[in-house]
């Protein structure tokens, strides 16, 4: 088997299931605001689950869009001092960068928990979709489980790049 085999089916289906999510959630979001927009003009009344509901989804959709910047290397990055470096330094650097991120998501992810166990205990539902307020503050949770284990993959994958490098044989590691 394929060394890192494993690792890239991973990550291949966490990319599937977030493209899934996303989309889904765009969907729902534009047609809900075209209906909220539509319905206000048009009839004259607003009715405010439309709107709620496409605040829900922008909330999924930020959230998982981050990791999918961090993925691509498409999000926002100051990287004056990586670029200062290149070869075995620099991939060093790049590791740190991805271990802190790894670090900082798996806190939020931890912390989350906190604040998801308040909402379910509360008994709080929305008020326009009288949904329970646990389902939109589960985002938190799932998006940041998703960077951790994501960057996480990719922080390996980077360490196992260098390692093989260093011995001097070729490994996929890409990035994550």
């Amino acid at each position: 088997m394929e060394r890192g085999h494993g690792m890239k089916k991973f990550l291949a289906a966490c990319q599937r299931v977030e493209n899934i999510i996303l989309s889904i959630s765009f969907i729902v979001m534009t047609l809900s605001s075209f209906a909220q927009v539509v319905n206000r003009n048009l009839v004259g009344a607003g009715i405010s689950w439309f709107e709620e509901l496409a605040r829900y989804c922008m909330v999924y959709m930020a959230l998982l869009g981050t990791e999918i910047g961090l993925r691509d290397g498409t999000q926002i990055a100051i990287t004056a001092i990586v670029d200062k470096f290149k070869g075995v330094p620099r991939a060093l650097l790049e590791i740190i960068a991805k271990l802190l991120i790894v670090g900082f998501s798996f806190i939020v992810f931890w912390t989350s928990f906190a604040l998801l166990e308040r909402q379910i205990a509360s008994g709080q539902f929305s008020p326009g979709l009288e949904l329970p307020m646990y389902v939109p503050y589960f985002a938190l949770p799932f998006s940041f489980g998703i960077i951790t284990l994501v960057q996480a993959a990719a922080a390996i994958a980077k360490i196992a790049a260098l390692a093989g490098a260093g011995r001097g044989t070729s490994t996929e590691g890409g990035t994550a």
